[in-house]
């Protein structure tokens, strides 16, 4: 089974904003996390942790079959996702982040994954206000966003 068409292109244009945002000496926790807890935050608000859970779980199996890096992670009863230190290193911010850091093809999988779902579940209009919500600097306008190109 493959990602809906334009979530690997979404979720990696989502990763790399997490990875240039707030650009300080501390170390931080990955991309594919912070995208991940945005998503968790604002769908669980609109839906409940619950729902969030079931869709994490199915997203994160169907990645798994795709990028076996991902098979030490699980979701936690309240939708969190453990085990991501195990194949993700922290990002120091310092650091050139476009040569250092790439956004890897794991965390893509996992949040492509997710979005598919939110989008086959929810439709375009829900999914695309949940994005606004989580990234209310960003631009999401219509189908662009949700098909690959960019907006």
């Amino acid at each position: 089974m493959t990602a809906v068409p334009g979530m690997r292109d979404l979720a990696h244009r989502l990763l790399s904003y997490e990875a240039g945002v707030g650009k300080t000496s501390e170390p931080m926790e990955s991309p594919t996390l912070r995208v991940y807890e945005k998503l968790r935050q604002s769908l669980s608000t609109f839906a409940g942790v619950a729902a969030f859970e079931s869709l994490a779980f199915r997203a994160l199996t169907q990645a798994k079959s795709e990028a076996p890096d991902l098979w030490p992670l699980q979701i936690a009863a309240d939708g969190s996702l453990q085990g991501l230190g195990k194949f993700e290193p922290q990002i120091d911010m310092d650091k050139d982040l476009a040569s250092e850091f790439p956004v890897d093809d794991g965390g893509i999988v996992l949040i492509a994954r997710l979005l598919g779902l939110l989008l086959i579940f929810l439709g375009e209009a829900l999914t695309l206000s949940l994005l606004r919500n989580a990234w209310p600097g960003e631009a999401f306008d219509d189908r662009n966003s949700m098909h690959g190109r960019n907006a």
